[in-house]
């Protein structure tokens, strides 16, 4: 997917996995008790800080803060535009 939008600096575009629809033992959960998913995947990356490029890449799968990052609607698609520093680990 290509964007009509490039992050700044340090910042990454990152579009959300999709919330657990079933427990492992197949309760279905409803969507007032869904958490907020803390996995997904890199849309977009800027060119980072002076003297530090960032080191995600795009297509990468990567876990993040549960409260990390700012959601924003582009092209109508739910995404989170968050610094790279708020991403825990790629997978």
């Amino acid at each position: 997917m290509s964007l009509s939008i490039r992050p700044l600096a340090d910042r990454v575009i990152i579009e959300p996995a999709a919330a657990e629809e079933k427990t492992a033992s197949g309760i279905i959960i409803p969507d007032t008790a869904k958490e907020k998913p803390q996995r997904g995947v890199v849309l977009a990356v800027g060119p980072g800080k002076k003297d530090e490029p960032t080191s995600v890449k795009v297509g990468e799968t990567v876990l993040y803060g549960k409260y990390a990052g700012t959601e924003i609607a582009i092209e109508g698609k739910e995404v989170l535009i968050m610094r790279e520093s708020d991403i825990l680990a790629v997978l």
